[in-house]
């Protein structure tokens, strides 16, 4: 429910809606929509530490469940379920728990304190 509230009003391929949280700028598209499920993506824009990538996330909600999870990270890694360990590039064995564990704290932090502009239609285009 989190993930609906910042999506753009108009919920169709390519829109876009920008959420700035402190001096981080965010943007979030919407990469696809099917009768229950929405892609988004979440790309930083700004307030990016030195030396260290960006935040990426593809994310798939899913309508009929409330439910939101990550499916891919820093634009091309698929995310497995779960991981043996130890493994070649050192993923943890619930690393997709922990990465949407971060999405439910993102998402918190951004519908509690974020700021967007939106597009509101007061009256109902009577005006």
């Amino acid at each position: 429910m989190r993930a609906i509230k910042l999506l753009p009003s108009n919920k169709s391929v390519d829109q876009k809606r920008h959420v700035q949280l402190g001096n981080h700028q965010f943007e979030i598209n919407i990469d696809g929509c099917a009768k229950y499920t929405t892609d988004i993506s979440i790309t930083q824009l700004s307030g990016v530490i030195k030396g260290m990538t960006p935040l990426f996330l593809t994310v798939r909600l899913y309508h009929d469940a409330n439910v939101a999870e990550i499916v891919h990270h820093d634009y091309h890694q698929r995310i497995k379920p779960s991981y043996g360990y130890p493994n070649p590039l050192m993923h943890q064995k619930d690393e997709k728990y922990q990465l949407n564990a971060f999405l439910y704290d993102w998402l918190v932090a951004c519908v509690e304190n974020g700021r967007a502009v939106l597009n509101w239609d007061v009256n109902n285009g009577l005006v």
